[in-house]
């Protein structure tokens, strides 16, 4: 799932803002095309143009916010965990349902007030009742000022979520920080992500795919390589970014490899209790080791785990297709 597609929710007064010089631009058009003979046939119609305008304007502003941010219940199960655990579901949910409200409630006062123009009794009742459907619909907007700020700030958290395709056969890199799981990944697949020497070099799931050619007019397939954050197996003082490595691992991934790295930039006592904690997911999970080229062959051959060379690890990814 990509959220770069959710707008930006601009501020009540910007809303209006927008929203009142769209009427008085078409008003202003409207005012240079009708004729001047008949005076109050040309003011009702320039009043009926600016509530027109005014309230499609701010439907179809409001209306997009609620249609563009994502539903929670309606999302996988990656998705729905990990907006849970990043934002307030209840004070999101409370925000959109406002604004959708306030949409209604912009439809029901455009009917009356387009209603009390058919027929008025004179140009000042025009204009009583735009300014009423002015007033009125300021007044809607602000009662929703702090949820489209609080809307506006879920909208940033949520666009920085990861482009997974949950519907894809996936694998999940594992392991300790600066373990050697980004670079795992470029053998895997050629993709080559920036990386630094620094723990917690991944500051964010990293997508990559392996393709395997389709047969005949098959298309070709892929298999979705995760390269989760390396996190310290706590998971109650996780911060957001290790929680979708845990996440991922546990709602993701169909294989999982585990990244062991015996030169220790962690002691390995630790290492084997994450270890444990990822095969308690229930997943298919491989070792691969990692830095080889820095140990001698008695640490390799004494190294207690059944492990993969790259070239194996490849090909049981592909049996999953």
């Amino acid at each position: 799932m990509n959220f770069q597609h959710i707008p930006t929710v601009e501020k009540a007064d910007f809303q209006l803002d927008v929203a009142i010089k769209k009427a008085h631009r078409q008003a202003e058009k409207l005012r240079q095309q009708l004729p001047a003979h008949n005076k109050f046939r040309k003011s009702q119609q320039i009043e009926k143009i600016k509530v027109e305008i005014l309230c499609a304007a701010l439907i179809e502003r409001l209306e997009k916010i609620v249609e563009t941010f994502p539903r929670v219940d309606e999302m996988p199960p990656f998705y729905n965990e990990l907006i849970k655990i990043t934002i307030d579901i209840d004070q999101y949910k409370h925000s959109l349902g406002a604004i959708a409200w306030v949409v209604k409630q912009i439809q029901h006062l455009r009917k009356k007030i387009l209603l009390g123009m058919k027929n008025p009794k004179d140009a000042l009742t025009l204009n009583v009742l735009r300014k009423s459907c002015y007033g009125r619909c300021a007044s809607f907007v602000k009662q929703i000022g702090k949820d489209l700020i609080y809307l506006e700030g879920c909208r940033k958290i949520i666009r920085e979520y990861p482009v997974i395709k949950t519907s894809l056969k996936t694998v999940v890199i594992a392991g300790f920080p600066n373990v050697g799981k980004t670079t795992l990944l470029y053998k895997l697949t050629g993709s080559k992500p920036e990386i630094d020497e620094y723990a917690f070099t991944t500051k964010g799931i990293n997508v990559s795919y392996l393709t395997k050619p389709g047969e005949g007019r098959k298309k070709e397939r892929l298999v979705q390589l995760l390269d989760t954050p390396g996190t310290l197996n706590r998971f109650n003082k996780m911060n957001n970014i290790e929680k979708q490595a845990y996440l991922a691992q546990q709602l993701l991934a169909d294989l999982i490899i585990y990244v062991f790295d015996v030169t220790e930039p962690y002691p390995l006592d630790q290492q084997e209790k994450l270890f444990d904690v990822v095969k308690n997911f229930g997943k298919e999970v491989l070792v691969y080791l990692s830095k080889t080229d820095l140990l001698d062959t008695d640490q390799i051959r004494h190294f207690k785990h059944e492990h993969l060379s790259v070239e194996q690890l490849k090909e049981k990814m592909l049996s999953l297709l």
